[in-house]
C-alpha cells in the first residue's frame, strides 16, 4: 500500500479503523446488462488482487459492485492489508450488503478502544482514571524501559473481522467458496508471508498491523507485520494460483510532494511509501496485456479519511467503468452467473457448541484463575460469541496482557477454548505520568507532575507494589502494598505509607489572608473487598502526625503549629459505574465514607467526620445531563480539628470563587450540568459546550464571620479531550459575588 501517513496517529486511525470502510455501500437492486462475449470452450481463471490503501480501500466495495453488475466470475482473491479484509470477507461468502449491515454500527472510536466498557473493569483499574495521567504506559523489566510494540494491539480489531468473516476456525483457503491468499511481512527477516491457510480473522489483522501502529501478531514464532512493506499489489500470489487474468485494484496513494514533507511525520511516512511504492511499481511491470488494471481517482483522499467513507466508496465505480468495455468480454450468462455466485454464497449456521474446557495458554506470571474471574463464557454453556468478545476485552483491560485471542481445539472428543493471553513483553512492572495544571488568571494558577511506579505480580494471588510521587503545589509521597486473599482477588489486605505537603488559602469573606502549610505523615492498614465491577469496600486504622503553620499572611486568629498525634478508624465505600470519568455520558458513583479519630488510637484530637457524594449521569443523543449532590460533617469535638475540616469553591464547585475558598466543619452542594458533545474524536473523547448551575452551604466556617448561609453560582465553558488529558476553559459567576475565568488541564470536579 502506498499510502499517505501524515502522522503516527493518522497511521493508527487508518489502519485501525480498516473495517469501516467495508460498510460504505451496497449493491444496487438491478444491474447494468453486459456485452454477452462469444462463448469459448474454456473460461479463463480471473483472480481479483486487491491492494492496501487505508481509508482509500473503500473504493473496492464501488469495484465489487461493478464486477458484480457486468457478471464478471471470480475465481480467485489475493489482497494485503486492507485488501485481505475486503478479499476475505467476499472470498468467505460475505455479500456486500450483508458487510454493510455489519458495520452499520462501527465506528473508529469503538475499534480504538481495546478495553471492556468501563462500568465493567475492576475498580482497582477505575481509580487510575481520577489521576491525570497521559501518554503510554512504560513498561520495566530487567532494569531496561521499552514500550508497547504498537498504539493499539488489535483485540478490538480482531471482534470486527470475525463479524466480517463468515466461515470460523482454522481454513484451507483453497476450499473457500472463493479461493483466497493474503499477504503479510516478516518483521524479522524482512520477506512475504502468503497466507494459504488459517484463521481468516487472524490473518487479516496480520495482513494489516502497520508497524507502530498496530502490534505484530505472532504465527508459528514469525512477527508479521503489514503485506504493504513487501507485497502491497500482490500480482504474484495470484499467478501462483493459477490465474489466468488479473483484476488488480490499486488504492495506494502516491508519494508526498516537496512542499508537504513538513515535519517528521511526513519524513517517516514518505520513507514508508517509498518502500511499497517500489514494490508496487513491481507488481504493476508483471501484468500482462491481457491483465486489467483499475485505478480508482482519489485525489484528496487520505488514508486517514475514515469520516467520509461513504463519499469515498463510490470512488470505485467510475474507475471500474473506465475499463467496461474489457470487463464485458469476461461476462458469463446471467444464468450460470447466478449458479456461480449462489455457491459462492454460502448460509453458514453459527457454531454455538458448548466448549468442555477452558485452558490458557502459556501464561508464566498471571495466574489462570486470575484471569478466569474475567470470563462470563463458561464450559457447558452454548457459545454466545459477542459475550466471547467481550470477555477477550475484559481480560485484555486488565492491564496484565499485550494482546488477547482464542481458538478452539478437538482433543479425543474434548471441545477446548484455548485463551491466548500474551503476557507483556515489556513489564510486568510500569511507569506512569501525569500532568496536571489550573489557573483562575488572577494569580492563583496550581500545578502538579505526577509519577506512578507499579511493580505487579509479585506473588500467585496478584500482589502488587505501587509507589506514587507528585512534585508541585502540592508535593507528596505514597506507596502502598496491594495483597489479594484469594485468586478471584475478592478479598484484600492493603498497608500504606503517605508523605504530602501542601498549602491551602484562608480567605476573609473574598478576601485572602494568609496561606497555611500542613505536612502530613501517615501509615494505613486497610482490609477490602472488591464488589466485582461495581466497587470497592475498605474498612482501615492509621496512625501519623500532622503540622500546620502560616506560611505567607496573617491571621486574626492563632494557628496551633504543634505537632499533632493522628490515630483514626476508617471506612469507604466506592461505587462507580460511569462510562468515563473526563466526559461521563452514562452511568452512575457514589461514595461514602466515615472516620472515627480515637485517642485509643493515640489521637490527640477525639471527633467522628462523615461525608457522602453521589453523581447521575444521562444523555439524549449529544445532549448530557450530569447531577450530583453531597454532604459532610464534623462531630464529637470541642475544638474542631481545623487540620481536617472541608474545603470547598472554585470551578464547578462554586464557579467565580476561588479554589478551596470556603472551609469549614459541614459541608452541603448540589450541582446542575448541560453539556453538549461538539465534535467526537477517533481516539479521544471529543469536544464539548456546557453551563452549571451549583450551590453549596459551608456551615461553621473555620474563620469567623464568613458566609454560612447558600451560595449560587453558575459557569459557561468549552472543554475537549487531548493527549495530555482534559482541557476545560471556563467562566464563573457567584450570586452578589466575584466572578473569575478558569482554565483547566486534567479533572475540575
Amino acid at each position: 500500500m502506498n499510502h499517505r501517513l501524515y502522522t503516527p496517529a493518522v497511521k493508527a486511525v487508518s489502519w485501525l479503523g480498516l473495517p469501516l470502510l467495508l460498510a460504505a455501500l451496497a449493491l444496487p437492486a438491478s444491474a447494468a446488462e453486459p456485452v454477452t462475449p462469444t462463448p469459448t470452450a474454456k473460461r479463463p481463471k480471473i483472480c481479483l488482487v486487491l491492494s492496501g490503501g487505508g481509508a482509500r480501500g473503500a473504493a473496492h466495495v464501488g469495484v465489487l459492485k461493478v464486477l458484480e453488475e457486468y457478471r464478471v466470475p471470480i475465481d480467485c482473491i489475493a489482497g494485503t492489508s486492507m485488501g485481505s479484509l475486503v478479499g476475505a470477507a467476499y472470498a468467505s461468502g460475505t455479500t456486500v450488503p450483508e458487510m454493510d449491515q455489519i458495520m452499520a454500527s462501527i465506528t473508529t472510536e469503538l475499534l480504538f478502544k481495546e478495553k471492556p466498557p468501563r462500568a465493567e473493569q475492576s475498580m482497582r483499574r477505575k481509580a487510575d482514571d481520577y489521576k491525570p495521567f497521559f501518554g503510554p504506559e512504560i513498561g520495566i523489566k530487567d532494569g531496561n524501559i521499552s514500550l508497547g510494540k504498537g498504539i493499539v494491539t488489535g483485540v478490538q480489531l480482531e471482534t470486527v473481522l470475525r463479524q466480517l468473516s463468515r466461515i470460523k476456525g482454522y481454513q484451507d483457503f483453497d476450499k473457500l467458496p472463493i479461493p483466497f491468499r493474503a499477504v503479510a511481512t516478516d518483521l524479522v527477516n524482512g520477506k512475504a508471508v502468503v497466507f494459504k491457510d488459517g484463521e481468516l480473522a487472524n490473518v487479516m489483522r496480520a495482513s494489516m498491523s502497520v508497524p507502530g501502529a498496530v502490534a505484530p501478531a505472532e504465527f508459528d514464532g514469525m512477527m508479521l507485520v503489514d503485506g504493504m512493506l513487501t507485497s502491497n499489489l500482490p500480482v504474484d500470489a495470484a499467478r501462483a494460483m493459477g490465474a489466468d487474468i488479473v483484476i488488480a485494484v490499486n488504492v495506494g496513494t502516491p508519494l508526498l510532494k516537496r512542499d508537504e514533507l513538513n515535519g517528521i511525520g511526513g519524513v517517516l511516512g514518505q520513507m514508508l511509501s517509498i518502500l511499497t511504492e517500489q514494490n508496487v511499481q513491481a507488481s504493476l511491470e508483471s501484468l500482462k496485456p491481457d491483465d486489467i488494471l483499475i485505478t480508482p481517482e482519489l485525489e484528496g483522499v487520505a488514508t486517514g479519511d475514515f469520516d467520509d467513507l461513504k463519499k469515498i466508496a463510490p470512488l470505485g465505480e467510475p474507475a471500474a467503468r473506465k475499463v467496461a468495455e474489457r470487463l464485458a468480454r469476461l461476462s458469463i450468462p446471467a444464468a450460470e452467473y447466478a449458479a456461480l455466485r449462489e455457491r459462492q454464497m454460502i448460509a453458514v449456521v453459527p457454531d454455538t457448541r458448548p466448549v468442555n474446557e477452558i485452558r490458557f495458554e502459556n501464561l508464566a506470571l498471571v495466574n489462570p484463575k486470575s484471569v478466569r474471574v474475567h470470563m462470563e463464557t463458561k464450559p457447558g454453556e452454548p457459545i454466545d460469541q459477542a459475550k466471547l468478545d467481550m470477555d477477550m476485552r475484559r481480560i485484555y483491560g486488565t492491564g496484565d496482557f499485550e494482546h488477547v485471542n482464542y481458538r478452539y481445539l478437538e482433543d479425543s472428543g474434548t471441545r477446548i477454548l484455548a485463551v491466548d493471553a500474551v503476557e507483556k513483553s515489556w513489564g510486568p512492572d510500569s511507569l506512569r505520568f501525569g500532568l496536571g495544571l489550573s489557573s483562575d488568571f488572577a494569580g492563583d494558577a496550581l500545578y502538579n507532575l505526577l509519577v506512578s511506579y507499579r511493580k505487579r505480580w509479585i506473588n500467585q494471588l496478584g500482589a502488587e507494589w505501587r509507589t506514587d510521587l507528585q512534585l508541585g503545589s502540592t508535593t507528596s509521597l505514597g506507596s502502598e502494598f496491594y495483597q489479594p486473599l484469594t485468586a478471584s482477588g475478592a478479598f484484600f489486605v492493603a498497608p500504606g505509607a503517605f508523605l504530602q505537603r501542601t498549602t491551602a488559602p484562608i480567605y476573609q469573606d473574598d478576601k485572602r489572608l494568609a496561606t497555611i502549610d500542613r505536612k502530613t505523615a501517615r501509615v494505613t492498614l486497610d482490609l477490602g473487598a472488591n464488589l466485582y465491577e461495581y466497587g470497592s469496600l475498605r474498612l482501615g486504622v492509621l496512625a501519623g502526625k500532622v503540622k500546620r503553620e502560616v506560611d505567607t499572611g496573617t491571621l486574626p486568629f492563632p494557628v496551633n503549629s504543634d505537632t499533632i498525634t493522628l490515630g483514626a478508624y476508617n471506612a469507604r465505600l466506592l461505587l462507580d459505574q460511569l462510562d468515563s470519568v473526563h466526559f461521563p455520558r452514562e452511568g452512575w458513583k457514589a461514595d461514602l465514607s466515615y472516620l472515627k479519630s480515637d485517642t485509643a488510637l493515640g489521637a490527640d484530637d477525639p471527633y467522628k467526620k462523615w461525608e457522602v457524594g453521589g453523581i447521575f449521569v444521562h444523555s439524549f443523543g449529544e445532549h448530557t445531563f450530569n447531577v450530583s449532590a453531597g454532604a459532610g460533617d464534623i462531630t464529637g469535638s470541642k475544638l474542631s480539628p481545623a487540620y481536617d475540616q472541608f474545603s470547598w469553591g472554585g470551578f464547578l464547585k462554586l464557579s467565580g470563587l476561588a479554589t478551596g475558598q470556603l472551609i469549614g466543619e459541614n459541608l452541603k452542594y448540589g450541582r446542575a450540568m448541560y453539556y453538549h458533545r461538539l465534535s467526537r474524536s477517533s481516539i479521544f473523547e471529543g469536544a464539548y459546550g456546557g453551563i452549571s448551575l451549583e450551590t453549596a452551604k459551608m456551615s461553621h466556617p473555620a474563620v469567623p464571620g464568613n458566609r454560612d448561609d447558600w451560595i449560587r453560582a453558575a459557569s459557561v465553558f468549552v472543554a475537549a479531550d487531548t493527549p495530555l488529558g482534559p482541557t476545560y476553559l471556563g467562566y464563573g459567576q457567584t450570586q452578589d459575588g466575584p466572578s473569575s475565568f478558569y482554565f483547566y488541564l486534567g479533572r475540575p470536579f
